[in-house]
């Protein structure tokens, strides 16, 4: 659910104003950055089975440390905490603990049965991606949500901060489509490169924050101060 951990991330910066959205997107997106590197350790496993649900061809014969919610929980407390030492910040610590283990809920609403409760355990998953329509449906509902709470939490200070932010949710949008409508991968090497080159997203992400600013709401005026005669 490529778009709607990005959702995730945009939406959770109103939650956490003065947060990086760089930031929110690495804890939304951190099991899908990481499981890359533990394929190619050889640490868990997949196989491209084109057909094995009607969006995605990749059968996830094992991926525990990154994507069972046990771990999930885990990588959550880690990423709080490292935050909550460096920055003091309980309450955004809580945010992205949160943006964290939301990567297992949605995993769990679009995957087929195939995630683990803990590792070993049964697999469980209620195959929203058996359906192109309702991913569609699902998972462009979340993306537009989350846009829409990022565009009125902050607005560019520049043309890169407006640009740069319409060009990433351009592209993003059009490899979801492609990967829906595209053939399947080559091979899981290649899928290993894609998911290492989506880092490349959370760097944009830093950048396009950098280039925004919070939107405050217009202050009343305030109130007309009595004249001297009203006084007399």
């Amino acid at each position: 659910m490529l778009i709607g951990h990005v959702a995730v991330a945009l939406g959770a910066k109103k939650a956490a104003p003065k947060t990086s959205f760089g930031t929110l997107l690495l804890a939304a997106q951190w099991p899908d950055l990481i499981w890359p590197l533990f394929l190619m350790l050889g640490w868990e496993r997949v196989r491209i089975v084109p057909g094995i649900t009607a969006v995605s061809p990749l059968e996830f014969t094992s991926y525990p440390l990154t994507h069972s919610l046990l771990a999930d929980f885990g990588w959550g407390l880690l990423l709080a905490g490292l935050y909550l030492i460096f920055k003091k910040n309980r309450r955004v610590a809580l945010v992205i603990g949160a943006c964290m283990v939301s990567h297992w809920l949605l995993d769990f609403i679009s995957h087929r049965p195939d995630l683990p409760v803990y590792p070993g355990s049964r697999l469980v998953g209620l195959g929203l991606w058996n359906s192109v329509s309702m991913t569609l449906i699902v998972e462009g509902a979340l993306f537009v949500a989350g846009v829409m709470i990022y565009s009125r939490t902050t607005r560019a200070k520049d043309k890169t901060g407006e640009y740069s932010y319409k060009t990433f949710v351009a592209l993003l949008v059009l490899i979801y489509l492609a990967s829906l409508m595209g053939p399947p991968p080559p091979s899981v090497n290649a899928v290993e490169w894609a998911g290492v080159l989506s880092w490349l997203f959370v760097a944009w992400a830093y950048w396009i924050d950098e280039h925004r600013a919070l939107t405050t709401p217009s202050s009343p005026p305030p109130p007309p101060r009595p004249s001297v005669e009203a006084v007399n």
